[in-house]
C-alpha cells in the first residue's frame, strides 16, 4: 500500500481592512485609512497593494515613518511586481504615502493593529470623509481623547451602579450610545 501526503494547505491571504474616500471634487488631506493586522510591513503590504490596484493603479513606492514599523524592508513583493519602500522620520508616523504611475499619490491613515474595533471603525470613517482637513496625527489624537471620555463616562455609570444609587445616574443622550452627566447649575453673575 502506498501513502501519499498532500502538501499542507495554506490559508488564503486575508484581505486588507481599508476605507477609501469616495471619488469627489472635494480634496482632503487623506485618501482613506488602512487597519493592518500586524506591524509586519512585509506581510501586510501585499494585501494593501492588491486592494488598491483597481482604484489607484499599480503601486510602485511606499513611504512610512519607521517609528510605527519595527522593520522596514527596502522592497516588498506584490502580485506581479515589486514595491519599493522608503522611510522618513519627518513624515507623520500615523500616515502612509503610496505612489502610483497612474493616479499619483494616495495618503492613508494607518490605524495601529491593536486598536479596538469600534475605535478603528470611527477612524476609518473619519479618514474617508471627502474634503476633511484633519491630518492623520490629529485624527489619532481626537480618537484617543474620545476613548478617554468614553472610559470616563462608563466609569461614572459603573460607580453609580455599585454605590446603590446614592448619586444620580448619568442621563441618556439622544445620540445613540452617548451619555450625558448632569452637572450642578452655577448661578450667573
Amino acid at each position: 500500500m502506498t501513502t501519499t501526503l498532500a502538501p499542507p494547505l495554506s490559508a488564503p491571504p486575508l484581505s486588507a481592512r481599508l476605507s477609501l474616500t469616495p471619488k469627489t471634487t472635494l480634496a482632503g488631506l487623506l485618501d482613506g485609512a488602512w487597519w493592518p493586522r500586524s506591524r509586519d510591513l512585509a506581510a501586510e503590504l501585499p494585501a494593501l497593494v492588491d486592494a488598491l490596484e483597481e482604484q489607484c493603479g499599480r503601486i510602485t513606492r511606499v513611504a512610512v515613518n519607521p517609528t510605527r514599523w519595527p522593520v522596514v524592508p527596502h522592497t516588498v513583493p506584490a502580485t506581479g511586481h515589486t514595491v519599493h519602500v522608503g522611510w522618513f522620520t519627518e513624515q507623520d508616523p500615523d500616515k502612509m504615502i503610496l505612489l502610483s504611475y497612474t493616479v499619483g499619490r494616495c495618503d492613508l491613515l494607518v490605524i495601529p493593529p491593536e486598536t479596538e474595533p469600534a475605535a478603528a471603525a470611527r477612524l476609518m470613517t473619519a479618514a474617508a470623509l471627502p474634503g476633511s482637513v484633519l491630518a492623520a496625527g490629529a485624527l489619532m489624537s481626537d480618537e484617543a481623547a474620545t476613548g478617554r471620555r468614553m472610559r470616563s463616562a462608563l466609569s461614572g455609570e459603573d460607580t453609580w451602579a455599585t454605590d446603590r444609587g446614592s448619586a444620580q445616574p448619568p442621563l441618556r443622550h439622544p445620540v445613540v450610545g452617548a451619555r450625558m452627566i448632569a452637572l450642578p447649575r452655577t448661578p450667573r453673575r
